[in-house]
């Protein structure tokens, strides 16, 4: 080896590949972003392979292809990814790229739970709310969505918030709003504002 040369061993190369993949997306650089993933996907990682499926879910350097992309997800969650689990979860739930399967995409918002995801337990937590591939029953519900909420999730927080007010736990719910607004991003602060807008409690 020449003098002030090192070889990375294979799990920071694949590290070093995601993260840069990730500046370039971050950057506004799509096609840059892709060949970083294509390259660490070629290592088999789940991780890689799930950013693979996002590239062709959302066209960041190629065409959209919902089909390709549910290809990724689905080995990426065969490899034990959550993110690839809940993202062939939603494919099923909306009917993008494969038939539409609320089952389907219960069971993998579910395994993809059992490991500590907490966007997929406020998917749970609708999927219980609705009446969907499962008995509506507000009680799992809710605690899916307080669940959620104590993980982290913004969305899980509004949700546990929403039945918290119905229940007329306003005390509750306040402190969910308030936490989400540690977690929030743009989109959510924009349905946040709107939800909350008509309001009558001045807290609100």
């Amino acid at each position: 080896m020449k003098a002030g040369t090192a070889t990375l061993d294979p799990e920071t190369l694949v590290e070093t590949q995601l993260a840069l993949g990730q500046m370039h997306l971050d950057r506004g650089e799509p096609d840059q972003a892709l060949e970083w993933f294509r390259a660490a996907a070629r290592s088999g990682d789940a991780r890689a392979l799930n950013m693979l499926g996002r590239a062709h879910e959302r066209g960041w350097g190629m065409a959209v292809n919902a089909p390709q992309a549910a290809v990724y997800f689905r080995e990426a969650a065969e490899r034990g990814d959550v993110w690839a689990m809940f993202n062939l979860a939603d494919l099923y739930c909306r009917g993008v790229g494969v038939e539409r399967d609320e089952t389907t995409a219960y069971a993998l918002y579910a395994e993809a739970a059992r490991r500590g995801h907490a966007k997929s337990l406020n998917m749970l937590g609708l999927f219980h709310e609705d009446g969907s591939a499962v008995p509506c029953d507000l009680d799992k519900a809710f605690s899916f969505f307080q669940a959620g909420a104590e993980a982290g999730d913004c969305w899980a927080q509004f949700n546990a918030a929403r039945l918290a007010l119905s229940r007329g736990a306003t005390d509750e719910a306040l402190r969910w709003l308030a936490a989400s607004l540690e977690t929030g991003f743009t989109d959510y602060f924009v349905h946040l504002a709107a939800a909350l807008e008509d309001d009558p409690d001045p807290r609100l």
